[in-house]
């Protein structure tokens, strides 16, 4: 039969059982057609857990009587023959220790050996290796020592991402083959617009494992290149695209636009880790997406039931982070108390405190937990795992203590001894903007005349630090800021920056709104002056203008 019309007639053949009666009917067949029929045998009787009839399959005679041509015939079949046989051998879950694949193997390598293999022979046969779970790097790198001679402008878009990828597998450093990958991050800038979904999230992937920190253009064509195909991204391939946005600190506003399109539609069809990731690019971007956290709200109270331990933090601590509850908050923070009830001690340490402090960020106390958390116990098992007690666990650990005391009187269960409590919370979010700092400043120096009448970065003696605390008597009279006795009043100016808001947005994170809580219920007047209030006043006697409505609207007056 002319190959043409066998291909053909292969092709529309949907079960083993039709193509084994169809080569039955042949008198002879190419190494070309023989392997096209392994091919097409393989995509029909392999899903994703693997071969659905192996009996039917791997006994078959004609399927055997194959094997057998290409086990004792390696030496004459075409490079096609030879590689298309063995990628379809390996799909089908042929031992790679069997005769069969050994002599298939032994022949690919020595034609390699030999130089005999053309850019998609070379491809081809690196598939191959990298279908198996132990790959022979060896055989890979002299694969690539053979592509580097090679013209990378002729290479098609999957015989790009085939060297990507044995790039990945074998380079322990990335110096060593640093020039070809240069090359090739240049030509695959000028084909970008012609890559798939799936070869985009490769090698997004790919460069993200290589550490291509400088190849700055194409992280970002692909970057954008992406946003257009994130409905037709597979789970894994929308995982790859968000930690090369995470890795190489990219950020578009079209891509986040696609997401909120794409998730709420799709939020009970997603795999957990795929929604994790989707949490875990909002929250270390800052970025507030209320149709995105509104949705995974809903998957949670809906699945919770399923999640491993750690998605169930990574799904619920970025609302706490950001500061935001969904519109069905009740029902899902009354399924964290259910999950929690049922497998509390399957967590991890560090991970469900992370769990637990995010939830006292948005006022949400689980005081049925706390004693076990304040035990001697869970502060041991803290200790004795990575990262410790260290400066951020400590800060936790006293923020949820004052949180109940401050704000859950009724709580009588153990308390935090003060060796595990900080003298200062560590706030790597909300960190003060110095240059807005100074501004603010200027603007009560003018409107105060004396420097001695504010101080700046006070710590309290409840862990915070004020950007700038003003004395009032009892008279509303501002004292000297060193002064402590006969103060009756206290301002604490909270100068926020841009960083202490969620991006693009005038939501406060939830570190910095904890803060201003706790301030107002420690007995602080808290005057907000945010970013966007002040961005636009020229000079110090406009800054002082604003800060006399602010802070002092009814007891002073700002002189001429």
């Amino acid at each position: 039969m002319d190959e043409q019309l066998f291909f053909k007639k292969l092709n529309s053949l949907c079960t083993s059982k039709e193509i084994f009666c169809f080569l039955s009917s042949l008198e002879f067949m190419t190494d070309t057609m023989a392997s096209g029929a392994l091919r097409r045998i393989s995509e029909v009787e392999v899903d994703d857990n693997g071969l659905k009839n192996p009996e039917g399959v791997l006994e078959n005679e004609v399927f055997r009587a194959l094997c057998f041509q290409f086990e004792f015939e390696s030496s004459k079949l075409s490079n096609t023959g030879l590689l298309n046989a063995l990628q379809a051998l390996i799909k089908l879950r042929i031992d790679p220790q069997s005769t069969l694949m050994a002599s298939l193997f032994s022949e690919g390598e020595e034609r390699l050996g030999k130089g005999q293999l053309t850019v998609k022979n070379l491809c081809a046969f690196a598939e191959s290796l990298l279908e198996l779970e132990c790959p022979s790097c060896a055989t890979l790198e002299q694969i690539l020592n053979h592509m580097q001679e090679k013209d990378i402008e002729k290479w098609s878009p999957r015989e790009m991402v085939t060297v990507y990828k044995m790039l990945q597998v074998t380079v322990r450093e990335a110096q060593q083959y640093q020039d070809l990958l240069s090359r090739m991050n240049s030509v695959t800038l000028t084909i970008v617009s012609q890559l798939s979904p799936k070869f985009t999230s490769i090698i997004l992937n790919s460069l993200v494992a290589l550490h291509q920190t400088r190849a700055v253009p194409l992280v970002t064509a692909l970057c954008k290149h992406s946003v257009k195909h994130i409905p037709y991204l597979t789970g894994d391939e929308l995982v790859n695209v968000l930690e090369a946005f995470l890795y190489f600190g990219h950020h578009e506003q079209i891509f986040t636009e696609a997401l909120e399109a794409y998730v709420p539609k799709s939020i009970f069809t997603m795999h957990p880790q795929t929604v994790s990731k989707v949490m875990q690019y909002c929250c270390r971007k800052m970025i507030l997406s209320k149709p995105i956290f509104d949705a995974v709200a809903e998957g949670f109270i809906s699945d919770a039931d399923r999640f491993t331990t750690e998605q169930i933090a990574e799904y619920i601590i970025p609302f706490g982070t950001l500061n935001y509850l969904p519109p069905s908050a009740s029902s899902l923070f009354g399924k964290l108390e259910t999950v929690l009830h049922a497998r509390f001690s399957h967590f991890r340490p560090h991970i469900l405190l992370d769990l637990l402090h995010s939830c006292v960020l948005i006022q949400r106390y689980p005081v049925n937990f706390l004693p076990k958390i304040f035990s001697p116990y869970f502060l041991q098992q803290l200790q004795a795992q990575p990262p410790g007690l260290d400066r951020t666990v400590t800060s936790q650990l006293t923020q949820l203590f004052l949180t109940v005391t401050l704000e859950c009187p009724f709580y009588e269960g153990p308390k935090l001894l003060p060796k595990y409590q900080v003298k200062a919370f560590f706030t790597p979010h909300s960190s003060l903007d110095v240059r807005l700092l100074k501004r603010v400043k200027t603007g009560l120096l003018y409107l105060l005349k004396k420097r001695i009448y504010f101080a700046s970065e006070v710590l309290t003696p409840y862990f915070y630090t004020v950007d700038i605390e003003i004395k009032l008597d009892e008279e509303g009279f501002v004292l000297p800021a060193s002064q402590s006795e006969e103060v009756h009043r206290r301002i604490a100016l909270c100068v926020d920056g841009q960083n202490r808001f969620c991006v693009n947005s005038h939501n406060l994170l939830g570190e910095e709104a904890i803060k201003q809580r706790h301030l107002h219920l420690l007995g602080y007047e808290v005057v907000q002056i945010p970013f966007f209030e002040i961005e636009s006043l020229q000079n110090c006697r406009s800054m002082a203008e604003y800060l006399h409505k602010k802070v002092f609207p009814h007891t002073y007056e700002l002189s001429c």
